[in-house]
């Protein structure tokens, strides 16, 4: 099960670099522009496949269950759309820069493969251990006895925080936001809590309400732009006016290899990102936590005593049903500019929103 857990935590984008050695090992390419054709191919079929979802794998599908399969192609379908894509694109092109890099460094075809698949095991294991060094930078920013609120779930942010409890034994609180609409800052609320973490789940919309009772903020990012600010779940640019407004640092933790080649000036010059749009459902948990429902171990709303179907129908009763006319809007991810970011926690040191521009030309170059 361990074995399972770690492979389970590799950032999508290591796991993808790990994809592109291997297809560098069952090219059937002679030449490095052959190469580098089977290699885009490979990192476009990986990008789509995140923005869009993909086709149900049979595993998922319980024979025994048939009238949920509609539901489970649904979710198998919105798996990756939208929020990891950023991050994927930008570590595929990394390692595609490589590739170009080491092929006109070395021109012999059958050598500079060889140094292609060595020094890109070596970026994958560097990638991979981001996380522990981002934490060790990171680390002594959170103070002994101070509440940190954060957004969504982060495993660079847990690993950090995690780090600060365990490692350094410092005594704090985590206030985690909601994180609607797949309950993202619930489920990182569970990791603090079962590692001894005081945690509280604040609702979304009331992070300006509390943010004048914490002393940091401290957020992932789906990519750091050019211009220093970051892509990220969606509410992560409202936290940052409202921490810039009330006096508190604003700090993001991120992996170089999420250091992307775009330069957004607001919102609507992001990617396109897809999102769960019309299919997302608006439901009145206060009534139907009233009504009767409690929590199983897991941390589940459940009637006791309630079938699967039962317990469906209970849930159902207390769905907002809307008019068709009625547009819905969930963008996945916003842009938080530079100027309400106080510092970066990343793998290459603590950098200031002004000097990813030079580190991303380092990276690139």
């Amino acid at each position: 099960s361990t074995k399972k857990s770690k492979r389970s935590s590799i950032p999508l984008p290591v796991a993808a670099i790990r994809v592109l050695l291997n297809v560098i090992r069952r090219s059937k390419a002679e030449t490095m522009m052959g190469l580098q054709a089977d290699l885009r191919e490979a990192s476009d079929v990986m990008v789509n496949f995140a923005k869009l979802g993909g086709p149900i794998p049979a595993v998922l599908i319980n024979n025994n269950t048939t009238n949920n399969t509609q539901q489970q192609q649904q979710q198998q379908r919105y798996l990756l759309a939208g929020r990891s894509h950023i991050a994927l694109s930008s570590g595929c092109e990394l390692f595609l820069k490589y590739v170009t890099r080491a092929s006109l460094e070395t021109p012999d075809f059958t050598s500079c493969k060889s140094q292609v698949l060595e020094r890109g095991e070596r970026f994958a294991e560097f990638s991979l251990a981001a996380r522990d060094r981002i934490s060790s930078v990171g680390g002594p920013f959170v103070r002994e006895g101070s509440v940190v609120l954060t957004h969504g779930r982060s495993r660079v942010v847990e690993s950090l925080l995690l780090r600060a409890a365990l490692v350094e034994k410092k005594r704090f609180r985590v206030m985690v936001l909601e994180g609607r609409p797949d309950a993202a800052g619930a489920k990182s609320a569970r990791t603090y809590e079962k590692n001894g973490i005081p945690t509280t789940v604040v609702l979304d919309s009331a992070m300006g309400y509390v943010m004048e009772r914490v002393d940091m903020v401290i957020v992932g990012a789906e990519g750091v732009v050019e211009n220093g600010g970051v892509v990220n779940k969606v509410g992560t640019f409202s936290l940052g006016v409202m921490a810039k407004e009330l006096g508190v640092p604003f700090y993001v933790a991120a992996e170089s290899y999420k250091f992307t080649r775009l330069y957004p000036l607001n919102n609507s010059d992001l990617p396109e990102m897809g999102g769960i749009g019309e299919s997302l459902q608006f439901l009145d948990t206060l009534n139907w936590s009233a009504s009767g429902s409690r929590k199983n171990d897991d941390g589940d709303e459940k009637k006791e005593e309630s079938t699967p179907t039962s317990s469906l129908q209970d849930v159902q009763d207390y769905v907002v049903n809307l008019p068709s006319t009625v547009e819905v809007q969930n963008p996945p991810c916003d842009f938080t500019p530079a100027k309400y970011i106080t510092l970066l926690f990343t793998d290459l040191g603590v950098l200031t929103p002004s000097a990813v521009s030079d580190e991303l030309i380092r990276l690139y170059q």
